[in-house]
């Protein structure tokens, strides 16, 4: 399964290796978080079902050779859970057949949602950057408090972003990208000598 490797404790500790340098080097209190799937996508399985039914009924009434239409309905209704069934089971013909801009707009609004049910808000000076890896949609939202201006963290910063999209696929990869986060949020937010550690270094999965 894609993003398997994030679930595995090796890689766990590996990220949370990886937010404890970060952390190092700044005031940012970063935290990750990953999820299989950030929104349920039944209306895909649906379409799916509804597609393969009518397919099958086309068969029934254009194919030349004669059918027994006694167990039509039944016939009928097998497909339509066939093709939900099949869309539920595989990922990657739901994502396939989802919208992209749907995918997306799941994953912003759960890495918001979570970032507020967290509290991750509540630091002293309001550095928390979430880092919310969504494995179905493929997607990793970072969402910034108040305190982090991304504006001032420029290209740089958006350039980690990709980085860190990128790594949705490579344990190894999205550890690279988190501890290249570190220099960027280090150059705005220096780490200070009474910093203290507000928020929890471990994968939240």
């Amino acid at each position: 399964m894609f993003g398997n490797h994030l679930w595995t404790e090796g890689a766990r500790r590996d990220v949370e290796a990886a937010v404890k340098a970060v952390e190092a080097q700044t005031s940012v209190e970063v935290v990750v978080a990953v999820r299989p799937a950030s929104g349920s996508y039944r209306h895909t399985d649906y379409l799916v079902g509804s597609v393969t039914a009518l397919l099958l009924l086309c068969v029934f009434l254009y194919h030349p050779a004669p059918f027994d239409w006694t167990y039509l309905p039944l016939e009928i209704t097998a497909g339509y859970l066939f093709g939900a069934g099949a869309s539920a089971l595989l990922d990657p013909v739901r994502r396939l057949l989802t919208s992209r801009r749907l995918m997306n707009d799941y994953a912003e609004a759960k890495a918001r949602a979570f970032f507020v049910e967290q509290r991750l808000t509540c630091t002293r000076d309001r550095t928390a950057v979430l880092v919310f890896v969504s494995v179905f949609e493929r997607r990793v939202v970072v969402v910034c408090d108040v305190g982090v201006d991304e504006r001032a963290l420029g290209a740089p910063f958006a350039d980690a972003k990709r980085l860190l999209e990128r790594g949705v696929g490579s344990a190894p990869a999205l550890v690279r990208a988190i501890e290249a986060l570190g220099p960027i949020f280090a150059a705005a937010l220096p780490r200070r000598a009474d910093d203290v550690n507000e928020l929890p270094d471990a994968v939240n999965a």
